[in-house]
């Protein structure tokens, strides 16, 4: 699967970083709602999200993009990092015409989407954080899983990725490994080694932690309850710390949002309706 044919695919130069952004436009009786922005997982280019996307309604505008070294946008000359980062995208949303939008950030994407909705307030209506944690202070996942989130192998060999599907992704990628393979290699375009490590970088030293009480927009928190990556603990302390917050708990791993789209939609979709 691939975007789709609503969607329009191009290249922008940002405060002179070219990125590879994605826009399905809405479409469909009715109004158009708030554009709904998404911000990705490390490793994966904006197609990982494509299930969730299909599953989301036609009146939603969906914005993706390729970060700096991933997918189809270039490595940059130096590292960048989730301070940086954010206002870039929250430029990157002005010159596409957007006023407001709706955030939501997947895994290492989450804490982009926190940057953002603390140093972007103004460009944020509603945040939904998914499978994702407080950064560099945060309850980490076993050693053996961090171990296996070091390198980008997972992303770059298919049978690798299903060889430890279900350690690192939990849920039903324990019983079917293979789907893991599946979303993360016919979905994503690769991209160097270098890129992946860059995202890494992004965010050492960086934590939301001490800044939630500053994230003021109403957050819908999603979380598996067998995520070895991002244990659930760290959903529970970011629904304790950001004041306008609720937590969904799903049965599930840290690819749920991806495998199991269907079920997960609906309850980021209600959020999303909600004066």
């Amino acid at each position: 699967m691939s975007t789709s044919l609503e969607d329009d695919v191009f290249e922008t130069v940002v405060r002179g970083r070219r990125l590879r952004v994605s826009i399905r436009r809405a479409a469909g009786p009715g109004p158009a709602r708030t554009p709904l922005l998404l911000l990705n997982g490390i490793g994966a280019s904006l197609e990982l999200l494509q299930p969730f996307v299909d599953e989301l309604p036609p009146a939603i505008e969906v914005i993706r993009f390729d970060v700096p070294g991933i997918g189809g946008s270039p490595v940059p000359r130096i590292p960048y990092h989730m301070s940086t980062l954010a206002p870039l995208v929250g430029t990157m949303i002005r010159r596409l015409g957007y006023d407001k939008v709706d955030v939501m950030g997947f895994s290492w994407g989450g804490g982009l989407a926190q940057q953002f909705a603390v140093v972007q307030r103004r460009q944020t209506r509603k945040l939904v954080l998914a499978a994702t944690g407080t950064g560099s202070l945060m309850v980490p996942a076993r050693p053996n899983v961090l171990a296996k989130m070091l390198t980008p192998r997972r992303h770059q060999d298919p049978d690798y990725a299903r060889t430890i599907a279900g350690e690192i992704y939990g849920g039903t990628m324990r019983s079917t490994p293979e789907a893991a393979a599946n979303v993360l290699h016919a979905f994503t375009r690769k991209g160097p080694s270098r890129g992946y490590y860059y995202q890494l970088l992004a965010g050492a030293g960086w934590s939301s932690l001490p800044a939630l009480g500053l994230i003021r927009q109403p957050t819908l928190i999603i979380a598996g309850d067998d995520d070895p990556i991002i244990p659930i603990v760290n959903a529970k302390i970011m629904a304790r710390g950001i004041p306008r917050s609720r937590l969904h708990i799903y049965e599930g791993g840290h690819l749920a949002l991806l495998t199991e789209a269907k079920d997960l939609t609906p309850v980021i979709d209600h959020f999303l309706l909600e004066d």
